[in-house]
């Protein structure tokens, strides 16, 4: 059962890495404009909506993962999302690639594996 809940652990936190790709490729480029207008365009963006629905789902099947897991186990893995989303936004948002990024993303994976050896 606790391979279960940490496999679903790794697809809620996918789910959210692909939520934030979805609503930063639906904002598109900063233009510079007020707060409303952002805020209208955002609204009004289909992948927006992708996005927060993939949020939403990940955020409520994170409620099975937490009466399963320990949250000091559970939570860890949630910075793994910091390395999906940087992979993805690089690959496919155009992001910058940084050797300074990637060390760090270095070091969350480094540390969630020594979490999960005492799981």
């Amino acid at each position: 059962m606790k391979t279960i809940a940490i496999a679903l652990a790794v697809f809620c936190v996918l789910l959210s890495s692909a939520a934030q790709l979805a609503m930063k490729k639906g904002l598109g480029a900063p233009s510079g404009a007020d707060v409303a207008s952002t805020y209208l365009h955002a609204f009004t963006s289909p992948m927006v909506w992708l996005g927060l629905v993939l949020y939403g789902a990940s955020a409520v099947l994170w409620l099975w993962v937490l009466s399963r897991l320990d949250v000091s186990l559970a939570y860890p893995l949630v910075s793994l999302g910091f390395v999906v989303t940087m992979a993805l936004g690089i690959a496919w948002l155009g992001e910058p690639f940084s050797w300074v990024r990637v060390g760090g993303c270095t070091l969350i994976v480094l540390g969630v594996s020594l979490l999960a050896l005492d799981a």
